[in-house]
């Protein structure tokens, strides 16, 4: 024993000695390569570039005009020197090493001297480089074209004291008052056009509350209006000149007129004329066609004839052709889409004045029956005539493969000490009725067994598998009922599913589940959705239970009732807001409410024969469940910049189980914890309320459910490095039960016990963004626990280990 310590001893100390003779010769190599000159190998007649010294700015003010001007002046100075601190072009770290091995090994041509100055090395940023002669100019031209014509813009280089082949640069601004607009006028382009253009522009502010007013109410009558943002004008009189509205504004007239007919309209046809001479300091602006505009681009063209030709999947180059309602269709034999679909899809009439608007509606429409791989309209003058004004339109679309599969593996990791596969395999068929119908046939499943603390108990150890199928069938419309059957500018689907699951766990029980359900899809404006669920029928049936798994149910009346057999005929509606398409920039804001209820109807049908609407009723002789279901929840993502944001969420949701039994289906229930939820802690593992975990049980986990939940979640997340960014996350909630429960009698619902019961999480994670998926890590730390432990205060979590929780997960959680 006495030589074995002698050798750990020894080998403690050389393992000390080698530090040291590392740290030696780290300490001797930094003090060679510092005698190093970083200028001595620097081109003849070049100087090393060390930065910005300063940035003066003269005569600015602090509208929000000239705030935007010293944004763009900024990023067109910056340029960051050698050893720059994390890109900064004025902070430097004061070592330069890559400099310093950039002239020690500048004149390696082959060997390690090379290989050393190829990967180590920096190579100096010179004042050539940087070019601020180049910069200024720049400068200048943002001035300009922000509204400063009068600023200015100049540099002065700062020779080093020491070695004048180093510099820094200083740059001085003086901005002066930006030009205003004094007048605006719109040169007619025809008196079609002048009648679009011109005559918007000479109302006072409260014609044009009026106008806006007016707006809303022909939006909701008819297709043909224009949004406000094509009505109401960029450029007002007072406004700061700004050469990046001007091209908007083109962009929008442009845009106005090919909603008014002008369908060869081009932007490049419109030019503004500025004035600043007039009037000191203003100007008075001007927009003019150009001289070479055509006739054709003059007047408003209206639709013609209109074809669809099919292209097959197969390029089959013969085609016979089928008229319906004044459309023909040329299609590859056989016929594989009705005309009335297809006819149902024009946003553009025969006869009807073109516009962008609804061009662009119509391949919309025909891009979400998911029956072609593309889709193109063109547009053709009827004649060569110079009077023509009709535009016959072809519509050209090619018929996508009938078939597409899809097959999913995975590796799963529970909360509960469970690890297994599992599999999914989908087959689709496309256009089933040849109306866009899709057809869906889905196998899933999965296998898992105990690991952990279990694993070693022999049979007692949990293995378990899941098995289940469905079938579904999707129409690109509302089938029922018949008014709603109208051509929809957004999506709408009516879906019909039936589905079978069976879960068994050896040793414990075995449970079937099948139902089916039909959905109604629809959304009426670009960021509204609603989803109505008129009928959803499933049938949840323990078909074996063990002694053991029994006894675990008579201990907890509570978890018996939310596993006994029963139907569960529900009805639903939830409404969906995302304005994430339709915001170019920005900030977003995401907004979700369900409602949903089970039994309301076969209740009120037995409440008509006499009995109470709250008595346990019976379906085909099964007892069914009967609740009322309200969730919510808001998401708003807060864009600092382009590589940092904060999310944020909030949600809640109760539900109220009535009837004699009192208790929701446990797949109703809400629980928190987990990857997407509360990251300090595992999923199911915290609520009710303050009821502390049985972590002895290796079912505890069923019982952590609830009839009340609240959730909120703050995420700060920044880039770091390429795809790869972070966040920082504050995570709290928790779930309650709405009645009292003699087993669980802290769980219920209470103001006083409240902040108490709330479970405080924070964390910090790793994202690497694929752009197509997602990579998640993160780790949450436990702040508060929402029961009582064994340490007092705030913080009481018994040992900061029992408070982490690691998540690796595909996407964002919210």
């Amino acid at each position: 024993m006495g030589r074995r310590i002698d050798r750990i001893a020894l080998y403690g100390t050389n393992q000390r000695s080698l530090l040291c003779l590392w740290g030696c010769l780290l300490v001797s190599t930094l003090l060679l390569l510092s005698g190093c000159s970083v200028t001595r190998h620097l081109p003849e007649g070049e100087v090393l570039y060390t930065g910005i010294k300063k940035q003066i700015v003269l005569n600015s003010d602090k509208s929000r005009e000239a705030e935007a001007a010293l944004v763009e002046i900024e990023a067109a100075l910056a340029c960051a020197p050698n050893n720059a601190l994390f890109g900064s072009s004025t902070t430097r770290i004061p070592l330069p090493v890559g400099l310093w091995i950039y002239n020690r090994f500048e004149r390696y041509t082959h060997g390690p001297g090379r290989w050393i100055f190829n990967h180590m090395a920096a190579r100096p940023v010179l004042i050539s480089t940087v070019n601020p002669e180049l910069r200024v100019k720049v400068v200048n031209n943002i001035l300009r074209e922000n509204g400063f014509f009068s600023g200015t813009a100049s540099f002065q280089e700062h020779p080093d004291k020491k070695n004048p082949r180093k510099a820094s640069l200083s740059y001085t601004i003086t901005m002066n008052k930006p030009y205003r607009y004094d007048s605006i006028e719109y040169r007619s382009i025809s008196p079609a056009a002048d009648s679009i253009i011109a005559l918007k522009y000479r109302r006072d502010s409260a014609q044009m509350e009026r106008r806006r007013t007016l707006l809303f109410r022909r939006s909701a009558r008819t297709d043909t209006t224009l949004t406000l943002t094509e009505e109401i004008p960029l450029l007002k009189k007072g406004d700061v000149f700004n050469a990046a509205k001007l091209e908007a504004e083109r962009q929008r007239i442009t845009s106005l007129l090919k909603n008014h007919g002008f369908y060869y309209a081009k932007s490049e046809d419109l030019i503004f004329e500025a004035d600043t001479l007039l009037t000191p300091g203003a100007v008075h602006l001007r927009m003019v066609p150009t001289p070479s505009l055509s006739y054709s681009q003059c007047h408003p063209w209206y639709i013609g004839d209109i074809s669809f030709v099919l292209s097959d999947y197969q390029t089959n180059s013969s085609y016979d052709t089928i008229r319906y309602k004044g459309i023909s269709v040329a299609y590859n034999d056989p016929l594989q889409v009705r005309p009335s679909v297809l006819n149902r899809q024009l946003r553009l009439l025969s006869g009807e004045e073109y516009t962008l608007r609804k061009n662009s509606r119509t391949l919309s429409a025909l891009s979400r029956l998911g029956i072609f791989s593309s889709s193109e309209i063109q547009f053709t003058p009827r004649t060569d005539s110079l009077g023509c004004d009709t535009l016959d339109m072809r519509v050209l679309s090619t018929i996508d493969l009938p078939l597409d599969g899809k097959i999913e593996l995975n590796l799963t990791s529970k909360s509960n000490d469970q690890i297994g596969p599992g599999a999914l395999f989908s087959l689709t068929k496309r256009n089933v009725f040849r109306g866009g119908e899709l057809f869906s046939f889905t196998v899933r499943g999965s296998y898992e067994w105990q690991t952990g603390n279990w694993a070693g108990q022999g049979r007692s150890a949990i293995h378990s598998y899941e098995i289940g199928t469905a079938i579904s069938l999707t129409f690109p419309q509302i089938l029922f009922p018949y008014q709603y059957n109208k051509k929809r500018n957004y999506q709408a689907s009516t879906i019909v599913k039936l589905y079978g699951d069976r879960l068994s766990r050896a040793g414990y029980f075995q449970l079937f589940s099948f139902g089916g359900s039909t959905t109604y899809d629809f959304k009426t404006t670009r960021s509204s959705k609603h989803t109505l669920v008129p009928f959803d029928l499933s049938y949840n049936y323990l078909s074996y239970v063990s002694n053991q798994f029994d006894s675990i149910l008579t201990a907890n009346p509570a978890l018996a009732l939310s596993f006994k057999n029963q139907f569960v005929p529900k009805m639903g509606y939830t409404y969906t807001y995302d304005n994430s398409s339709t915001r170019r920039v920005g900030n977003t804001f995401w907004w979700q409410t369900s409602a949903s209820t089970a039994g309301v109807i076969l209740s009120s049908l037995y409440m008509l024969k006499g009995e109470p609407f709250t008595s346990r009723k019976e379906l085909f002789n099964i007892p069914y469940a009967q609740f009322l279901k309200l969730t919510s929840e808001v998401r708003y993502n807060l864009r600092i910049d382009k590589k940092q944001s904060l999310a944020m969420r909030l949600g809640a949701g109760v539900i109220y189980a009535y009837g004699k039994d009192g208790v929701a289906p446990f797949a109703e229930q809400f629980y928190v914890g987990g990857a997407n939820s509360i990251r300090a802690f595992t999923i199911r593992s915290i609520g009710p309320g303050g009821t502390v975990p049985n972590t002895g049980n290796r079912y505890s986990y069923l019982d952590q459910t609830g009839d009340i939940k609240l959730e909120a979640n703050v995420e700060y997340r920044f880039g770091l490095v390429g795809n790869l960014k972070g966040a920082l996350f504050v995570d709290a909630g928790n779930n309650w039960l709405l009645k009292h429960d003699a087993d669980r009698p802290l769980g219920q619902f209470k103001l006083k016990s409240l902040a108490d019961q709330i479970a405080l999480g924070t964390g910090c994670g790793l994202r690497y963004d694929l752009t197509f998926l997602v990579l998640r890590f993160d780790l949450g730390v436990a702040l508060h626990l929402p029961y009582e432990t064994t340490k007092s205060g705030y913080y009481n979590v018994p040992r900061f280990k029992d408070g982490l929780g690691l998540h690796l997960a595909i996407g964002y959680p919210f």
